[in-house]
């Protein structure tokens, strides 16, 4: 898939992370895209299976991130819990979690924003590419990562601001 295809669902993404910072949740956004058959294609040929965003406070479930939540949505969307031929999009790297469910998942390709230097499932954990997992998607990193680095910044900024 083009760059110009991963920037718009990737934008789709950070407006979910956008509700979740409304929300007083971490801002994490996540879609979850079935490919279309044609590499060439235009982005509106692809089909939308799942969006989310974090709800682990509303939801009051320490599993409720937006990876999680969007596969969820796009196992039923599908009506299959493998998610070949998927590019999952998020604005942050997803936790080891997260990681996990999407190999689980068989997500072929998984595009973030912002990696995560503390607790990145596929930077820190390795999950990603570990040898011992059956399935290894492609990672696409970097994509907006200012504009998502910007909503966490801001997010974290108002937290400090409202605690003092």
């Amino acid at each position: 898939m083009s760059e110009e295809f991963d920037r718009i669902f990737l934008a789709l993404a950070l407006r979910e992370a956008e509700k979740a910072a409304d929300d007083g949740e971490v801002p994490t956004g996540c879609v979850v895209v079935e490919e279309p058959a044609d590499p060439s294609a235009p982005p509106s040929a692809a089909r939308i299976l799942g969006r989310a965003h974090n709800q682990t406070e509303g939801l009051v479930d320490a599993t409720a991130h937006a990876e999680v939540l969007a596969l969820s949505s796009a196992f039923q969307a599908k009506g299959n819990w493998r998610l070949q031929g998927t590019r999952l999009y998020v604005t942050k790297e997803p936790c080891p979690m997260c990681a996990g469910a999407i190999v689980l998942a068989r997500v072929k390709t998984v595009v973030w924003g912002v990696s995560d230097p503390k607790r990145g499932g596929g930077t820190v954990f390795g999950i990603f590419d570990h040898p011992g997992i059956n399935h290894h998607p492609e990672i696409v990193k970097g994509v907006m990562e200012n504009e998502c680095m910007a909503v966490l910044k801001d997010f974290f900024r108002r937290r400090r601001e409202e605690k003092q």
